[in-house]
């Protein structure tokens, strides 16, 4: 199963409320007209700092203003807008991985305590797909270690059932022990731009790693439709063997 992100939320920019904050100060704010809900959020979080409306705004567009914000390391005010995606065909490898990223991100996972593993699927690395036998091997590996869980399931389902919701969890808990990380996983996912960013430099590069180059791909294809503005500055290339990498440009200050 190929990697796939939906994105179920987006930021929602409410410019009546804006507009009426800004009449009673007695300011006017000049839009960008090609700018996003997200990126205009983005855009009065900054401004409101300094109060840059009207005769203080400056000549800049939305585009520039955002990009001036991240060459001078403002990036606070990009954790205003946060997208929440589904990701599904990766490994329990990838989230293992994938959690360790904390401020600016929260997930809900898929349970191998709750929900039965029996008719799991496994995520094939890339690299053994280049090797028959070695797939073929992990093919073996995988399946063995499914017909194990199932195995224990049924030794001992009989009993926790009888005795309730919790032993059939302590069961399961137990059985899944020999489940491989390539077991698949779904995990809803919510980040903020500035978390996102943080990750799609990190992580999207990183050519030893195919399965978190191919998710940083997605996500990245995704928002930067929704605020190309916020990620202007990341671009999608290809390696040799055809497998996608994020490349990310840092922005200098002109002093």
């Amino acid at each position: 199963m190929s990697v796939q992100v939906r994105l179920l939320a987006r930021p929602a920019f409410d410019v009546g409320a804006v507009l009426a904050f800004l009449t009673a100060e007695g300011r006017e704010w000049r839009r960008s007209a090609d700018a996003t809900p997200a990126e205009e959020i983005v855009e009065i979080a900054g401004r409101v700092c300094y109060m840059s409306f009207g005769e203080r705004q400056s000549p800049r567009n939305n585009f520039q203003y955002i990009e001036n914000l991240i060459k001078s390391g403002h990036e606070s005010v990009l954790e205003h807008v946060s997208w929440t995606f589904l990701i599904q065909g990766v490994s329990r490898a990838f989230t293992h991985q994938l959690v360790r990223h904390r401020p600016g991100w929260a997930f809900s996972q898929l349970s191998q305590q709750y929900h039965d593993q029996a008719e799991a699927i496994f995520v094939e690395p890339e690299e053994f797909k280049r090797e028959p036998e070695a797939l073929e091997e992990w093919r073996r590996a995988v399946e063995s270690a499914r017909a194990a869980y199932m195995k224990l399931t049924d030794l001992l389902n009989d009993s926790a059932t009888k005795r309730g919701k919790e032993p059939v969890r302590a069961l399961r808990s137990a059985a899944r022990s020999v489940l491989p990380n390539a077991t698949e996983s779904k995990i809803v996912v919510t980040a903020n731009a500035r978390a996102l960013r943080h990750f799609l430099t990190v992580r999207g590069s990183i050519e030893g790693d195919s399965e978190m180059r191919r998710v940083s791909s997605e996500l990245l294809k995704v928002v930067a439709i929704e605020a190309p503005h916020l990620f202007a500055d990341f671009s999608l290339g290809s390696l040799p063997d055809g497998s996608p990498i994020v490349t990310h440009q840092v922005l200098v200050h002109e002093s």
